[in-house]
């Protein structure tokens, strides 16, 4: 359903953000944003860069980035290439994104991206991808992550899970509701003998 619009409008600007993830041959897990701005007019940001002029409908940015990650989420490669940039300094941000090797994304995790890269050699738009990023990694692990818990239980029958870092993050993952106490009853904080 789209969203309803009372009011004629103009759209000015267009951007598109776009993640994947994949599962590697060795194990491991890739997963990949892109993001490409557009403007419905010409615009200028640099003279000196791109003729001096961005057209309209044209790639003010186009950025990719793709994070190699394991099932505890610890970084294993980082990659960010800018094919389109509005200043050419933008294109040397993508080249300290390999300093995000030996992280593990969890909570608080992007407090210490912005500790390895600083606003001073970083691009907003690569930083900003590493939320969607996350979020793919998590939807892409899912079923994996759910076998190797499964996996842990049946070869010790003291296992005991931690956690997750979903719940309580949304009316659907509420501890106390009943995707919990379906999906993860170890984890369920509501009444036991509710029905």
């Amino acid at each position: 359903m789209a969203l309803a619009i009372n009011v004629k409008r103009t759209k000015l600007h267009h951007r598109s953000i776009q993640c994947e993830g994949f599962k590697r041959e060795d194990g491991l897990w890739d997963i990949e944003a892109y993001l490409t701005d557009q403007r419905s007019y010409d615009c200028s940001y640099d003279p000196e860069h791109r003729g001096g002029l961005i057209r309209a409908g044209e790639n003010v940015h186009n950025m990719r980035v793709r994070l190699t990650l394991d099932l505890d989420f610890m970084i294993h490669d980082a990659l960010a290439i800018s094919d389109e940039t509005p200043f050419p300094i933008c294109f040397q941000a993508a080249q300290v994104m390999p300093r995000l090797i030996g992280l593990r994304m969890g909570k608080g995790w992007l407090k210490e991206v912005r500790e390895r890269i600083s606003t001073e050699v970083s691009c907003t738009h690569l930083i900003d991808l590493l939320t969607p990023i996350a979020n793919t990694a998590y939807q892409t692990m899912h079923t994996a992550l759910e076998e190797r818990a499964a996996q842990r239980k049946r070869e010790d029958k003291n296992f005991t899970r931690k956690k997750l870092g979903i719940l309580d993050t949304c009316i659907a993952l509420a501890s106390d509701g009943e995707v919990v106490k379906r999906q993860w009853p170890e984890f369920y904080t509501g009444a036991k003998n509710a029905d």
